[in-house]
Formats: C-alpha cells, structure tokens, sequence
C-alpha cells in the first residue's frame, strides 16, 4: 500500500532535496507576487526614459546591428532575426517578437519607423501581417542613429538570460526617440500612454534647454506645441490643456479626422475624410459609421464609401442637400471614433530603473544627460584606442632610429623578442609590434608617414582630453551632434515634416443638429394615466374628444412640435429626455412610456412638459425640501434618466416654472406658508433646502406666483379664487406658517389633482 509523501522521504539530510520551504502562503505569495510585478514593469511594459525603448524592443535592433541588416545591405527574413532574438537574447514567444518588429516597421504606428520592412506589413485597416517566413527586413537610418555608438563602449552591457552572450542595457540614442515614437504598455498597477512627436520639434526643444537649463516648460511647449501622430489629423485639444498635460505628464490629446468638401452638382456635396485619428482602424471605422446608418443613429448621414487606394479617402454622403457640413461633422465627431481622445500618461524608467512620470522637460533633460554620458563614454574608448596606437608608433619609431640593431637582432638572435624589449627598453606590444613589420615597410617614406600619424594622434589625444576635462565642452559637442541630426530628421525631411495641425473646435450647437431632418409640426402629446403615450397631430381643442383604453383616462396633455423634446420628471426624482419625434401617432392609443425609458412600475409621472434651453423649474419633494433647477441640466441622452433630486423616500412632489417671485407651500397640517423665490438655491442636481417645516405630515403642495398679480387657488369647477390677504401668510423659509384661510378647497391643494 502506497503512503503519503513525506518531508523525510526525498533525497539530502532533511530528505526534501531542497524542494520543501516551510513558509508562511501569505508570505511567499506577496514576494512571488512583487517579483512578477517589478518584472513586468521594468522588462516588458514601460519604456526607459533614456532610449525610449522596450526590452524586446532594444533586443530586436541590437541582433539586426549583429546581422549587419544595416540601410545598405540586402534585407533578411524575418524568420532569421526573431530566432537570432529569440535564441540570443529574449526567451519568450517568437509571436509577441515578431509582433514587435513588425511594429517597428508600420508607418502608421511609428512616427519615425526603425525597421523597413519588405512584403505584408499590416495596413490601417487592422489586417495583419503576413507570416514570419514570408517578409523581410532590415534597420533604417533612424535606428542606426539609436546604435550609433553601441561598440564604442558607449553604454553598459550585461549578461543574456542563459549567460552566454551579453545585451546592451541601454542604446547610445542619437535623437529623443521615447516622445519621437511614443510608447504605450499596461504592467503590474501602473501603465504608461505616450503619444509621438515630431523629432525635430524636441530636438529644438533640446537645444534651448543647453542654451537655456532654466527654460521653463511654457517656452519649451512654445518649441513643441503638442503631439505629431504618424496618420496626421487635427488636433483640437485647447493649448492650456496641453501646456498642463506636459508639466505634469499626465492628460489627453483630442484629435479628429482631417476632411474637405467637394461639390457634386446641383448644390449637393460630400465629406471627403483624407486622414483619421491615431489608432483607429479603418475598416472598423467605416462599419461602425455604417451601423450608425442602419440603426438610425446619425440622421444626418446618408451613406458611407471607402474609396481608399494607396492614400486614405473616406467618402460621407449628407441625408440631404440641406444639411451644413460643419453640423454633419460635428454630429460624427461626437458618435465617432472620426474624434478620439489619447490619454496620456507619461510613466517611463529613469536612469536607475525606477518607474515614475515625467513631464517633458524631465524626459528632454534625462535624453540630454544620456547624451553626454554616451558622448564622454565614446571618447573615452576613443582615447584608449589612441593611447594604445601611440604606444605602438613610439615603439616603430625607436625601430627606424635604429634599424640596423633591429635587423642585426631579429636575424641573429635567438629570442629576438626578449633581446629587442631589453636593448630598447620596450613593451611586450611594442616589440610585437616590431617583429611583425613586413620589409617593404622598411623603406624611409613610412618612417615619415609613422611621424605624421603620431602627430596627428597626439593632437587628437589633446583634443580629447581637454574636451574630457571642460563639462561646457562636452555640452557644446552634445548640441553639434543633435544639430547633425536634424538635419537629417528636419521638417523638410519626407520622415520630419509635422503630419498633424492644430485648430480649435468650432462651437456648433448640435441640439437641433437631429431635427434637421424632421419635419416641424404642431402636435399635442398625450399622457393616460396609465403611462400611454402618443401623439395627436395639430392642437387638440377639446380634450374631451380623446379616446383611452378601457380603464384609462386623461392624465397630461402637452402643445408641442415634432422637432421638441420632452422631459419626464418622475417620482423617484429622476428626469428623462424623450424626442417628440420618436411617439407613437395619435390614431390609436400609443405605446406605454415605460419601454420608451427605463421606468419601473412603482414608480408614477409627476409631470410632463417640453423643454426650453435656459428656463429654470423649481423641484420639490414630498419631504418638503426644494431647489430650482435650469432644465438645461435636466437633457440626457441616458435610457435610465438622471437622477436630479434626492427624495429620500418620500418621493418628489412637484416640478414647477418658474414665472414669479413667491413660493407658497402647503403641509399635509392645513398650513400654509410664502417666502420669496430667490431664497431658494439654483443646483443642477441634489436635496435643496428646507421648504417648510412640519411636526407630523408632509408637503402636500407647492405653486410660484408674481407679487404683482397676486396668490390664488383652483377649486373643482376650474374657477380661479383670489386668495385674499395672502400677505399674511409670509415668512421665513422653513417656518411652520399658518392655518389655510377660509373657503380653501378641502383637497388642501392649490389646484385640483
């Protein structure tokens, strides 16, 4: 019979083998847990700050600098460099490498592209890549800008996952390629969204923080006015927003299609769309503005085209000739991914590794400090190579002053090394070097030409070493090289000009933009008690003459046009927000309310009218708290309403217009009570303010009146009473108020329910 494994059944002294850790779960999974975390964060999600690169980013490029896929060389399979990637330097899947290079390859994704690649790259539809096996690749010059430098010692290196080889931590960077191509990645609790630039921008941007390291971010903003996407655009995000976005490195870019008119004859025309936002696929784009056509979503568009060949075109017909195109585009920008909003996030490494956001004036600086470090590094190989070289010519120049000992040596003794370092006080290399000197470069004209190149290398040397000792020199040499490469990344490049503008967002108001299409009519809306609705053509003169379901009866009858919209306040204090033009005709008895908006049952209508832009209504809950209200912030697009007044259980009372200057309320206690209208707060949503105060009961009504024409009351027969005196009835809000007068209807109401 077998038994259960035991601690002591395995191999060494505790007979675990070492497999078996006695430690708390808690424990042990918060440090596996960290460790996946920092993992994820600093070798796969978030780019340093120095390179703007990835790691299986930085490990693609530097294996294709291995392979010699230089500009000028033939292009490889990709299938050869993701497995020299693969094999050499990044254990992971060859699908997620390849995915990455074929990134670096896509214009549409890249503002500068790394790679160029040859056959099936994707396209701005969203298609994918062909396979591996079937495209090809090479660097560049963009990316041989970001290795120039990498065998110069000019950053650190360390070892491979298996040991063998090693991998530059970082790479040398000859222009600010993090907000040059951006970067965008979700680790572990933190995620970074970077949006592209234009590289000569940040380049000058560079060049005023060495003129100027007190330059503030507005004069660098000045210099780098925002993002420049690889598919163009117009980007609409106000420049104060964009000025804080780049101080705190944190924010979001609005950017929208670029589009023009073009005229069709006889006064009709079509949107013609040439770029669209960065990102978004077309082809999803073109299904999704189709689908706003078919669901009936976008009354003013009649049809959608893509017309693209190499170049994009978009064709958007108008429903109708009378429709503006600035309305029309509007309208697609808000239902559209034709606008779209970039976040940003600008979280990187710094130069310890350590993530953080940055704002632009922090990454420009750590690029720049990355710069000298890589300038004072190349130098210092260079000035090795030098010393080395002299040692070597000092050495060739003490051979030719005594040449003939040389020979005399070399030919007759036995050790000729050992002889020559002892007659001539010279190194191991020295005489290396000695010995290997071929007799034709024996002849007096090369004794001359190792003169000069001495010369010329201990001037070089010098130079180097004074530069080495001046921190301004260093910075003025930083500033000659990204003057270089502008020139080759400059705005008169093909790969330099700025691709997006900027312009701002054209303040049309789009409340009426979907009734352009409808036709404007009276009509008279009909409310049943019992939550049907419909409308009835024209204005209905007698009321009487309307026709219910058995069991139903009259309940809110509303003038209105069909181009109006109507706001539903409901009892459980939200509004909702119902297009006339959508309700049913008046022929029959309509459709109930309650599948137009998301109304429960036990919930009931308070009130029902047409909304007007800038009128105010006074909301008041049988609480006996109130506010008012402008019903501009009444309007939503939203099925389930908005919720505009906290009833607290008690379930709201009434929604009133506001045409006076007195509230007069009334409790369940008989009491009445007036106070000036403008005692009461103007909120867009809430519980208001206490309306009257009650020791038992409730408010049972509310009305607004003018000073002018006075208070009065409605009784049964629809007869208008003056309420005589009603200035006796004032007093302070939230008072108790006093006892009705007589011959107030026994309903307690001011006009009959």
């Amino acid at each position: 019979m077998n038994k259960p494994f035991q601690p002591g059944d395995g191999d060494g002294e505790d007979g675990s083998g070492g497999r078996i850790l006695d430690e708390p779960l808690m424990e042990a999974l918060s440090k596996r847990y960290l460790a996946y975390a920092l993992s994820t964060i600093s070798s796969r999600a978030l780019p340093d700050v120095r390179d703007g690169l990835k790691p299986v980013h930085r490990r693609v490029l530097y294996a294709m600098n291995n392979m010699a896929l230089n500009p000028q060389a033939a292009a490889r399979k990709c299938a050869k460099v993701v497995g020299e990637v693969m094999g050499n330097f990044h254990p992971h899947g060859d699908q997620s490498i390849y995915d990455a290079l074929v990134r670096l390859a896509q214009d549409f994704a890249q503002r500068i592209p790394l790679v160029e690649g040859q056959g099936n790259f994707g396209n701005i539809d969203g298609d994918n890549a062909a396979a591996m096996r079937y495209t090809e690749c090479r660097m560049t010059p963009a990316a041989m800008l970001l290795l120039d430098g990498i065998d110069e010692d000019a950053v650190d290196f360390r070892p491979t996952y298996d040991g063998q080889d090693e991998e530059p931590v970082v790479l040398p960077t000859g222009f600010p390629n993090l907000l040059a191509n951006g970067s965008s990645g979700i680790a572990v609790g933190m995620a970074t969204s970077i949006p592209p630039h234009n590289a000569a921008e940040l380049i000058d941007a560079c060049l005023m923080l060495l003129k100027s390291p007190s330059a503030t971010t507005a004069e660098l903003v000045a210099l780098v006015p925002g993002p420049d996407f690889p598919t163009g655009g117009e980007i609409v995000e106000p420049p104060a927003s964009l000025l804080e976005m780049y101080e705190t490195g944190r924010g979001g870019v609005r950017t929208r299609a670029r589009w023009t008119r073009e005229d069709t004859g006889r006064g009709t025309y079509q949107i013609v769309v040439t770029e669209i936002p960065y990102q978004v696929r077309k082809a999803d784009l073109v299904e999704h503005l189709a689908g706003l056509i078919e669901d009936k979503k976008a009354p003013l568009l009649g049809d959608v085209r893509d017309e693209s060949a190499e170049d994009l075109r978009l064709v958007l017909e108008p429903k109708s000739r009378t429709v503006e195109d600035q309305v029309l585009m509007e309208s697609l920008f808000r239902l559209s991914d034709l606008e779209t909003r970039f976040p940003v996030n600008m979280n990187v490494l710094d130069a310890r590794g350590s993530p953080g956001v940055m704002g632009l004036k922090s990454i420009l600086k750590a690029f720049l400090d990355h710069r000298r470090e890589v300038l004072v590094r190349r130098a210092g190989f260079r000035l090795g190579k030098i010393e080395a070289r002299l040692h070597i010519l000092d050495g060739l120049r003490i051979a030719y002053l005594n040449l003939d000992e040389v020979i005399r040596i070399v030919r007759y003794e036995e050790e000729p090394k050992a002889r020559l370092i002892e007659a001539f006080s010279l190194s191991e290399i020295q005489a290396d070097a000695i010995l290997n000197t071929r007799l034709r470069q024996l002849a007096r004209l090369e004794e001359m030409e190792i003169r000069r190149e001495h010369a010329q290398l201990s001037e070089e040397r010098d130079g180097i070493a004074g530069m080495l000792a001046s921190e301004s020199a260093q910075w003025k040499l930083v500033g000659t090289g990204l003057r270089q490469v502008r020139e080759a990344l400059g705005s008169n490049t093909k790969v330099g000009k700025r691709r997006s503008t900027f312009s701002e967002a054209p303040s049309i108001d789009l409340g009426d933009a979907p009734e352009a299409m409808i036709l404007r009519e009276p009509i008279t809306v009909v409310l049943s008690q019992k939550g049907w609705i419909r409308a009835a053509k024209g204005r209905v003169a007698d009321p009487s003459e309307l026709k219910y379901k058995e069991g139903d009866s009259q309940g809110f009858i509303v003038p209105a046009e069909t181009t109006d919209k109507l706001l539903v306040f409901t009892s459980d204090g939200r509004m909702f927000t119902v297009g006339c033009d959508r309700l049913p005709p008046g022929r029959g008895h309509g459709e109930p309310l309650r599948l137009m908006i998301d109304l429960e049952d036990r919930v009931d209508v308070v009130d029902i009218f047409v909304y007007r832009p800038g009128a105010k209504r006074l909301l008041a809950s049988k609480a006996g708290y109130g506010f008012i209200m402008p019903e501009d912030e009444a309007v939503t697009n939203r099925k389930a309403g908005k919720p505009v007044l906290a009833v607290d259980g008690g379930g709201a009372l009434a929604c009133l217009e506001t045409r006076g200057d007195q509230v007069a309320v009334l409790g369940d206690n008989g009491k009445a009570l007036i106070f000036p209208l403008a005692e009461l707060p103007e909120m867009p949503r809430g519980k208001g303010v206490k309306l009257q105060s009650y020791r038992e009961g409730a408010l049972r009504d509310v009305m607004v009146f003018s000073s002018a024409d006075g208070a009065a009351w409605i009784d049964k027969g629809g007869r208008t009473i003056a309420w005589p005196d009603w200035v006796q009835w004032i007093g302070k809000r939230a008072a108790a108020g006093r006892l009705i007068p007589k011959g107030f209807p026994t309903s307690k109401r001011f006009r009959p329910k």
